[in-house]
């Protein structure tokens, strides 16, 4: 059986998918589907770069920039952050697809699939962001969206602002769908499912915190 890969149509109907992909010996399109979402992703990032989005810590160096200067500045910033897109898209389709390839030996095709659905909704997240920030001021880590907004009032340690600010209602989402996606294809027992996916996501939020404080030291010395 050959699955026909289309994103859209997996949203709308999910278990009628599952069992289809579960019974396929071959999927089309994986790799125009990763194309895309590439495209995609370069273009929301560029264009949130466009907006100004993550430039806060470059605001105290524009006023003694020349017009040149800041757009050039503005255009090697936008150049960077299409590069992080790239980078972005290729860690979320083919990092955690390896990690439970290996542990739950699941095709590693299936699981891409699985993956082009989980950067599609990051995409979707990542869109809501824009109005945020240019309607009210607010930042990815602070959304309404996310529980860095109540850490923020918590504490006034940045890391944990940031940890908490990449746990979003889109992440709770993505959680559960990737534990029915694995649960369909694979039998391995219910609460060790949700104990590796959640232990991979922890990890994983973990480390993007990381990669804010390293983005915006990389900022402050490249620009500064």
């Amino acid at each position: 059986m050959i699955y026909h890969n289309n994103l859209f149509k997996f949203l709308l109907s999910i278990d009628d998918h599952l069992f289809r992909i579960k019974q396929a010996e071959k999927i089309r399109y994986i790799w125009k589907v990763n194309g895309i979402l590439l495209v995609c992703a370069i273009l929301i990032y560029g264009w949130m770069a466009y907006l100004g989005m993550g430039t806060a810590i470059l605001s105290p160096q524009i006023a003694n920039l020349s017009p040149l200067e800041y757009e050039q500045q503005k255009f090697w910033f936008m150049i960077g952050r299409m590069l992080y897109a790239t980078l972005f898209v290729g860690f979320v389709l083919f990092v955690p697809s390896l990690f439970y390839y290996a542990i739950l030996g699941i095709p590693l095709q299936k699981l891409i699939v699985m993956q082009q659905i989980v950067l599609l909704v990051m995409l979707a997240e990542r869109l809501i962001w824009i109005p945020l920030a240019v309607f009210n001021g607010l930042d990815w880590y602070v959304s309404p969206l996310s529980f860095g907004i109540i850490a923020s009032y918590l504490t006034e340690h940045v890391y944990f602002i940031y940890f908490f600010g990449t746990i979003s209602l889109f992440q709770i989402w993505i959680i559960y769908f990737q534990v029915r996606y694995l649960r369909f294809l694979s039998d391995i027992r219910h609460q060790w499912l949700w104990f590796i996916v959640i232990g991979w996501h922890l990890f994983f939020w973990a480390i993007a915190a990381v990669f804010v404080f390293a983005d915006q030291y990389l900022l402050s010395r490249w620009f500064g």
